[in-house]
C-alpha cells in the first residue's frame, strides 16, 4: 500500500456519529477541500447530511455509496462507487448505489457531468474516502480487541487478526468506528493489488432500466403536479408580441396560458439561450396541451436578421480569413517553407449545424413558493441551475434544492439550464408544482446546436517527401474548431495554427467532444492524403512525427504525450493486422488525443449494392487505469457509432431563421443496420491515473470513416455529412437507407 496524507485536509471528510441501526457515515468533499469548517461530533441528521458523496454502513454489513455526479449513460454511477468500494475493501455485491443530491454547503465546486472529467477529477478523493473508512473501521476493531492496528488485516469487509482467530464484519463494528478520529494520513492500495477496479461490472441501474422502473426525469411525478408546455418564437431572431390567450385557456384541460421571460443580467454558465421569452401553457395532460399549442395564434416580431444555411456557409468562408482571432501558434517560418516546398497540399473541410437529439425529451419539475424552490430533473450542471434560478427567482441559493434524476441522453445538451429555469418561472407564475415537457419539435427548433465549422489545412513536402511545413486555420460560430497545441504541433519545423470565430444569432454550444469531433475528422483525413502524396503509409507517417515530437520537439509546448500517442497507434496497428490486404475490404485509419486520453482506430468497410457497410472497427485506447472494463468498452463503442452516424447522415439547415428539420422523419440518425457489425476495444495497460473516456472514442471515428470511404470510392470526403451528395464529388446518396 501507499501511505498518503489526507491532503484535501481532514475536514474534507465529514464524520457523523452513529447512524440508526449502528451505522457509520463518512462524507467527503467532491473535488477539493472547500467545505466550510465543520466541528467533530455532529449528530446524525434526520435527513442525509448535506454532502456531495458518502459511504453509509449498516449493522448488517450492507454499504450504501452515494454518487454525486449526474448519470447520463456514461456509467459513472457504477464506476465511481467502485473506486470507493475498492479502497474500503468491501464486496461489490454488498454495495447499494444511489444518486446523491446537490448541496452547496458541502460542495462548493461545480457538480457536473461534462468534459469527460468525472472519474479523472474524482479519482484521488474517492480513493481516500474509501481508504479513510477502512482505516477507521480497523482502528475501531483494534481498540475493541486491545491490539495494535498492525495486528489486523481486512478483506471484503471482514476484519481479522493476523496471528489470531478473531474476526468481525464491518456491520458489527461500524457503530464503534464513529468515535474514531479521522486519520491525518491513510494508506492507498497499490494499483497491482486492485481486485474490483479493472474488473467487468454491470450497470448498477441496468435491471431498473430494462424493467421500466422510474429513473428518468420524465418519470418523475408529484401529487397535485400540473403539466406545462412552451411555444417559442418560430425563428431565431423573433420575439413574441401577443397571442390568443382567451381561446387557449378555453381548450379542455388547459388551466392557464401566459408569456414568461427568463432573461437576466449576468446569467452565468449554462444560460446559452436564444429564446428567453416564450408562451407557456399549463394544464392536465400532454395531449390537451398539444391540442392547445395547435390552436395558438401568436404575433411575432422580428428583432434581428433571419439567417439561412447559405448565409452561414458564406459567412464561414469569409471569416476563415476575416474572423476574430481567438488563439494562434507559430513555429519557424511556415510561409517561407511553403514557398520552397516541392509539393503543397491544401484542402478545406466543413461540417454543418447538428442537433443533440437526446432520446429523453427535455423536461424538468419545479415547485416554487414565496421563499423556496424545489427543482428535480435531468441536468448535467445542477450547480449552474441553482445559481441561475436564484438570480431569476430572487431566492437565496440555500433555499433552492436540486435533485438529479437519471438523464436519458445529454451529449452536452443538458449542460444548459434554460429548460429548468422555464419550469421554475412557470411554477412561480402559477403558484403550483409543475412539470415542463418539450416535444421533439420544441427541442429540434429551440436547441443549443453543434456549430457549423470550416477549416483549411495546408502541408508542404520537400523533394524527399518529408513534411517540412504545416498550417491550419479554422473558424466556427462563436468558437473555431482548432486546438493549436495538439498534434502535429511540436513535430513539424514550420507550423502555424489559427483559431477564429464567426457570429450568428442561432444558439450554439457543446456537443459531444466539442470541436474535437470535427478537428479529428478533418485533420486525420488530411494527414491520410498527405501520407499518400508522400508515398508513405499513413500510420508510419504519424509515428515519424510522434518520434520527432518525443526526441526533438519544436516549440515550447504541446498538449499530448508523444509516447502515449504512439502507443495507441502501434497497438491498433498490431490488433487490426494493418497492412494486410483483403479483397473487397477497404480500410481507414485515424487517431486523436482529447480529454487527456488517446484513441486510435482502424475501420473496415465493404460496398454492398453501392452502399458502404462498416464491418469492423478496432479501437486502441490509453485512458490510464480502467475502472470498470465493461462500462469502458461500452462507452468507446457508443462513441464510435455516434461518430460514424453523425458524420455520415446528420445535418441541420436553416431557412429564414427556422430549422428545416423538426423531427426524426427528416433529420436522420444512424440506424441499427448502418452501425458497425463489430467493434473491438483494446486498452493500454498502465498505472496512470484515469483520464477522460466519455468522449475520446468519437472523434477518430470520423476520420477513419472518411479514409475508408476514400479507399472504397476513390473520392475524398471533405464535407459532412458524407452521405449527402456534393455536386463536385459525385458521392453516393445514402441519406434515406435503412
Amino acid at each position: 500500500m501507499t501511505l498518503i496524507k489526507t491532503k484535501y485536509n481532514r475536514r474534507s471528510f465529514l464524520k457523523v456519529s452513529a447512524a440508526a441501526g449502528g451505522g457509520m457515515l463518512i462524507g467527503f468533499n467532491w473535488l477539493t477541500s472547500c467545505t466550510s469548517p465543520v466541528e467533530e461530533g455532529i449528530p446524525m441528521p434526520n435527513e442525509w447530511f448535506e454532502i456531495n458523496g458518502y459511504i453509509k454502513i449498516g449493522n448488517t454489513g450492507l454499504v450504501t455509496i452515494y454518487s454525486p455526479n449526474p448519470e447520463i449513460g456514461q456509467n459513472v454511477m457504477t464506476s465511481m462507487p467502485m473506486i470507493v468500494a475498492e479502497e474500503l475493501d468491501v464486496k461489490w455485491d454488498h454495495v447499494v448505489v444511489e444518486q446523491g443530491s446537490l448541496d452547496e454547503d458541502a460542495f462548493k465546486n461545480r457538480q457536473f457531468a461534462g468534459g469527460s472529467l468525472s472519474i479523472m477529477r474524482g479519482w484521488d478523493v474517492l480513493r481516500m474516502a474509501g481508504a479513510t473508512g477502512r482505516r477507521m473501521l480497523l482502528e475501531a476493531a483494534a481498540k475493541e480487541w486491545g491490539v495494535a492496528l498492525s495486528d489486523l488485516t481486512v478483506s471484503e469487509g471482514i476484519i481479522k487478526e493476523v496471528n489470531g482467530d478473531r474476526s468481525i464484519g464491518y456491520g458489527a463494528i461500524a457503530s464503534k468506528a464513529v468515535g474514531i478520529e479521522v486519520p491525518e494520513e491513510v494508506e492507498l492500495k497499490d494499483p497491482k493489488d486492485f481486485t474490483l477496479i479493472g474488473s467487468f461490472q454491470k450497470n448498477v441501474e441496468g435491471p431498473k432500466i430494462v424493467t421500466g422502473k422510474p429513473l428518468f426525469g420524465l418519470d418523475f411525478k408529484r401529487e397535485g403536479m400540473l403539466l406545462a408546455m412552451i411555444e417559442h418564437p418560430p425563428a431565431f431572431g423573433m420575439t413574441v408580441k401577443d397571442f390568443n390567450r382567451d381561446e387557449i385557456v378555453a381548450v379542455n384541460g388547459v388551466r392557464d396560458a401566459f408569456t414568461i421571460d427568463i432573461s437576466m443580467d449576468d446569467p452565468g454558465f449554462g444560460n446559452e439561450n436564444a429564446f428567453p421569452q416564450m408562451i407557456a401553457i399549463v394544464g392536465d395532460s400532454t395531449w390537451q396541451l398539444m391540442q392547445a399549442k395547435k390552436a395558438l395564434k401568436a404575433n411575432w416580431e422580428i428583432e434581428s436578421e433571419l439567417e439561412n444555411s447559405e448565409m452561414h456557409a458564406q459567412r464561414l468562408k469569409r471569416d476563415i480569413d476575416q474572423g476574430e482571432v481567438q488563439e494562434t501558434r507559430k513555429d519557424g517560418n511556415p510561409e517561407a517553407a511553403f514557398t520552397k516546398a516541392a509539393k503543397v497540399i491544401e484542402r478545406t473541410y466543413t461540417a454543418p449545424f447538428q442537433a443533440h437529439n437526446t432520446l429523453e425529451p427535455m423536461n424538468f419539475f419545479a415547485h416554487v413558493t414565496t421563499d423556496k424552490a424545489e427543482l428535480i430533473g435531468p441536468t448535467q450542471t445542477p450547480n449552474s441551475l441553482r445559481e441561475s434560478a436564484s438570480k431569476l427567482l430572487g431566492i437565496p441559493e440555500e433555499n433552492i434544492s436540486v435533485d438529479i434524476t437519471r438523464i436519458g441522453g445529454g451529449f452536452g445538451r443538458r449542460l444548459y439550464v434554460h429548460y429548468g429555469l422555464e419550469a421554475a418561472a412557470i411554477s412561480k407564475k402559477t403558484g403550483a408544482p409543475i412539470k415542463l415537457i418539450y416535444t421533439r419539435e420544441d427541442d429540434m427548433t429551440h436547441g443549443i446546436y453543434r456549430p457549423a465549422y470550416r477549416s483549411t489545412y495546408k502541408a508542404g513536402l520537400d523533394e524527399n517527401n518529408n513534411l517540412i511545413a504545416y498550417s491550419v486555420k479554422g473558424v466556427g460560430f462563436r468558437e473555431g474548431a482548432i486546438f493549436p497545441n495538439r498534434f502535429p504541433a511540436g513535430a513539424v519545423d514550420h507550423y502555424a495554427a489559427t483559431k477564429l470565430k464567426s457570429e450568428t444569432n442561432i444558439s450554439t454550444g457543446a456537443w459531444r467532444a466539442p470541436r474535437s469531433h470535427f478537428e479529428a475528422g478533418a485533420q486525420q483525413a488530411f494527414l491520410d492524403e498527405v501520407a499518400e502524396a508522400a508515398g508513405k503509409d499513413t500510420i508510419e507517417l504519424q509515428l515519424e512525427l510522434l518520434d520527432r515530437a518525443k526526441n526533438n520537439p519544436v516549440g515550447e509546448k504541446y498538449e499530448y504525450e508523444a509516447d502515449r500517442y504512439a502507443g495507441v497507434l502501434k497497438l491498433v496497428k498490431e490488433k487490426a493486422n494493418w497492412g494486410a490486404e483483403v479483397p473487397g475490404v477497404h480500410r481507414g485509419f485515424a487517431a486523436y488525443f482529447c480529454h487527456n486520453s488517446y484513441v486510435a482506430q482502424v475501420l473496415d468497410l465493404v460496398m454492398k449494392d453501392g452502399l458502404p457497410v462498416v464491418k469492423k472497427v478496432w479501437c486502441a485506447v490509453d485512458c490510464g487505469i480502467v475502472v470498470n472494463r465493461e462500462g469502458a468498452i461500452n462507452i468507446i463503442q457508443g462513441g464510435v457509432v455516434d461518430g460514424i452516424g453523425h458524420a455520415m447522415y446528420s445535418e441541420l439547415k436553416f431557412e429564414n431563421g427556422v430549422s428545416t428539420h423538426k423531427n426524426f422523419n427528416t433529420y436522420q440518425l444512424v440506424r441499427h443496420n448502418q452501425s458497425p457489425e463489430e467493434i473491438e476495444v483494446f486498452f493500454v495497460e498502465n498505472d496512470i491515473s484515469p483520464t477522460g473516456l466519455g468522449e475520446p472514442g468519437l472523434p477518430p471515428a470520423v476520420g477513419a470513416l472518411a479514409n475508408a470511404l476514400y479507399k472504397a470510392t476513390g473520392q475524398r470526403y471533405y464535407h459532412q455529412p458524407f452521405a449527402i451528395a456534393n455536386q463536385d464529388q459525385n458521392a453516393f446518396d445514402i441519406s434515406r437507407t435503412g
